[in-house]
């Protein structure tokens, strides 16, 4: 005979997850799903934690300070342009002929970082001391 495994979500916490947005959310539940995906991503993270940490950067201060080639540095700005993390900017520079390409991180792409993926790092300290078995 088989039981009913099933199991409510507890406390305050919705039975939909998307139950979590505002009403009027600018952004769905996967739209913000895929930018947690995509920061996930090592090199993107440190795309996104060199803009966010040092501030607007061109794709050749990107390639020197990250040491990749440059297709491989634009398949992931792509990625993190695609999903909001970061936005492209052009500009002429003074005395300069032609636009500059830079980047920058959102504010969707500094709050992802810095109370995302940056604050569990910080917070390494604290997991290991609440799940330290050798102190209990």
């Amino acid at each position: 005979m088989a039981t009913d495994q099933t199991r409510t979500v507890s406390g305050d916490a919705p039975d939909d997850p998307a139950d979590l947005l505002p009403e009027e959310s600018i952004l769905s539940l996967d739209e913000y799903l895929d930018m947690h995906a995509a920061v996930g991503h090592r090199t993107r993270y440190e795309v996104l934690y060199r803009l966010v940490h040092v501030g607007e950067m061109s794709p050749k201060e990107l390639e020197a300070a990250l040491d990749i080639d440059d297709s491989t540095l634009h398949y992931h700005l792509n990625k993190l342009v695609g999903v909001g993390l970061v936005e492209k900017r052009q500009r002429t520079e003074r005395g300069q002929d032609g636009l500059y390409t830079y980047y920058r991180a959102t504010v969707f792409g500094e709050v992802t970082l810095t109370d995302g993926v940056d604050e569990l790092i910080r917070g390494e300290q604290a997991f290991e001391e609440m799940y330290d078995s050798s102190t209990a």
